[in-house]
């Protein structure tokens, strides 16, 4: 399975995430909610940017605790934060989140 975007065909692995989360662009984003059938807003790129800024930081994807207490800091969400990651991403964290994010599938730690 593999996606193409600007001329460029990158490798995905049997449920569509990225071979390599290297080759994420914003364009790679835009590409991949297509799929999903979701229209990325501001607030979407916002957990999309932090991230992809905690993968470059870290090296691995953000648990979901991670994303959630960053919503929290940053819209003073309290509890709300898992409906509103929810409500951005209905199918949830690893399933749309990681995947538009260009992260590998999470195996083994909390979604949230």
């Amino acid at each position: 399975m593999s996606l193409t975007v600007n001329g460029r065909t990158l490798p995905r692995d049997s449920e569509g995430y990225l071979s390599d989360p290297g080759d994420w662009e914003p364009e790679v984003a835009e590409a991949l909610a297509r799929e999903a059938e979701l229209e990325l807003t501001q607030e979407h790129w916002q957990v999309l940017s932090f991230m992809r800024s905690y993968f470059e930081q870290h090296g691995i994807a953000a648990d979901a605790r991670f994303v959630l207490k960053y919503l929290d800091t940053e819209k003073g969400l309290g509890r709300g934060a898992r409906r509103y990651l929810y409500e951005l991403f209905p199918y949830g964290y690893v399933q749309q989140a990681c995947k538009i994010a260009g992260m590998k599938r999470p195996r083994a730690w909390s979604v949230g």
